[in-house]
């Protein structure tokens, strides 16, 4: 990196800070903070969605994956997720909306006292918050590991200036700062993803490259959509896997379908996400995939950084890295949006009296704090991701994420649907805690005692497989089927209009005498 290149760094930083202190004058409430007080657009909430969910780790990981097997890196990561968000456009995104418009709630899980009871709601809270930690740790990992190859800075140095300016956009100015970067964020990455591509095929001879590398040597087997360990078993599983997640299992997606404001916008606002991780993806990929042809190195996952120091001039090379940036920042911000809204809308109500009787300013004072103390904490994780206990970047984000992501969100995702309405708490109970057992059982013990240890497929897929099945057969074995339960799902999937819908006219469920439920907003909306 030379002086233009910094400069485009730095003034990518300071443009980051100055949306997200533009954005503090649109936030008025807990519900702003949040949600975008339910009036955020649907083709900005589409591409807030698609920026937050993907990261560095792609330019890291997934470049390491296109280094050794090529296509199979699109084929068993965006592609599911395109079709996975494409189903939960029309399965899942209309709910969600109508939890927020009409149960009135900021969290993605506020709704879950009504639909199961508050101890459920709290086991998936506080292990949902535990998870985002580490997996938002790796993220920050990736990004300081890039930041590490073009610049020399240290691992520590690189979490720690990331990680400063995402706080500060992101705690000043809530989901709307969020959502208005992310936007500037795409802007920058195709750009900075077409000026790759170019400079990749004008390195190989032109346009023609497309379809004329695929014979050389280096390249060979990287045209096989399935290859090593991500194989038919583990396709089949993602597929699964992040259609939960990424229509709201882990809480950030969520929080894009509910800030629009009805439920057609955020149908539409998934579909534009599933179209963007159909197309986009591949103009990123190709570089990765024909990287053996241009570079040779020990380290996959340093592939993309060393091809774009090689074959980019400065100016454009500073461009490319603050795509990098991007793309961390986005999910990164997003999720410390969504695990505010959990803990101080969820968790701290549960158990402080204090809290439910706060007024809408000290809300907002805790929303911001808290949003502070998880990106403090997940930065802390980032600099242990490569430890022994860890594993590297791509373990914790594919094995920790994927194979307990499942547990979490099965609850969440299929209790918004009115065919699994007998299953209550005890079935969304017994299926968390025996997949979070699963999960340990099978990547430690049992991997432990296996040859070669147990496949990559079956780490992440069997606790999935496992929580599914509890959910669903424990709820016709104990039907707990309430009106009460019953009319929060009339609620959700009502598809008249939102007028005269309150969540006053939801029959609440037992509960400690002090705890409020749905409609707890009061002054913040």
């Amino acid at each position: 990196m030379n002086s233009l290149d910094w400069a485009v760094l730095i003034g990518y930083f300071g443009v980051m800070v100055a949306i997200g202190v533009w954005s503090h004058k649109r936030v008025d409430s807990v519900s702003d903070y949040f949600t975008a007080g339910g009036k955020m657009p649907w083709w900005l909430s589409g591409i807030s969605h698609h920026m937050s969910g993907y990261s560095a780790v792609m330019f890291t990981g997934y470049a390491a994956i296109a280094y050794t097997y090529g296509v199979t890196s699109y084929v068993t990561w965006s592609f599911p997720i395109a079709i996975g968000i494409a189903i939960g456009s029309r399965l899942f995104a209309p709910r969600l909306n109508r939890v927020r418009s009409r149960l009135h709630v900021s969290s993605p899980l506020e709704y879950l006292k009504n639909r199961y009871n508050l101890p459920t709601q709290q086991a998936l809270a506080w292990s949902g918050v535990l998870l985002k930690i580490v997996d938002v740790g790796a993220k920050w990992a990736a990004i300081a590991t890039l930041l590490s190859v073009f610049t020399g800075v240290s691992l520590n140095m690189g979490i720690l200036i990331t990680g400063a300016v995402t706080a500060v956009y992101c705690t000043v100015g809530g989901l709307w700062a969020d959502a208005l970067t992310e936007l500037g964020q795409f802007v920058i990455q195709f750009v900075a993803g077409i000026a790759m591509l170019v400079a990749v095929l004008a390195e190989l001879g032109g346009f023609s490259s497309l379809w004329n590398v695929w014979d050389e040597p280096a390249l060979k087997g990287h045209t096989e959509p399935l290859a090593g360990p991500y194989m038919m078993v583990f396709l089949i599983a993602y597929l699964f896997i992040k259609t939960f997640e990424y229509n709201g299992g882990m809480w950030n997606q969520a929080q894009r379908y509910m800030a629009t404001h009805s439920a057609r916008s955020a149908e539409r606002s998934g579909r534009l996400s599933a179209i963007l991780w159909l197309i986009w993806p591949l103009v990123l990929f190709f570089p990765m995939w024909v990287a053996p042809l241009l570079i040779k190195t020990d380290v996959p996952s340093d592939s993309y950084a060393l091809m774009a120091e090689q074959l980019l001039p400065h100016g454009l090379l500073g461009l490319v890295i603050v795509g990098f940036f991007s793309h961390t920042m986005a999910m990164c911000s997003s999720d410390a949006n969504a695990i505010a809204a959990v803990v101080t809308r969820d968790i701290m109500p549960a158990v402080s009296r204090k809290v439910r009787e706060w007024d809408n300013r000290a809300g907002l004072i805790a929303a911001r704090w808290t949003t502070l103390l998880f990106l403090g904490l997940s930065m802390a994780i980032a600099t242990q991701v490569n430890s022994d206990f860890f594993g590297d970047i791509i373990t914790v984000v594919i094995k920790w994420v994927a194979g307990l992501m499942g547990p979490i969100a099965i609850p969440l995702m299929l209790g918004l649907l009115p065919w699994f309405r007998k299953s209550g708490p005890t079935a969304a109970l017994i299926s968390w805690g025996v997949g979070l057992v699963t999960f340990w059982l099978v990547n430690y013990p049992i991997s432990w005692n296996v040859e070669g240890g147990v496949p990559l497929q079956y780490q992440v897929s069997i606790p999935l497989v496992v929580s599914l099945v509890l959910y669903i057969a424990i709820g016709f074995i104990k039907p707990e089927d309430t009106p009460e339960r019953d009319a929060v799902l009339d609620f959700i999937n009502n598809d008249g209009p939102d007028e005269g819908l309150a969540a006053a006219t939801v029959p609440a469920p037992a509960q400690p005498a002090d705890v409020k439920v749905l409609g707890r907003e009061g002054a913040d909306g």
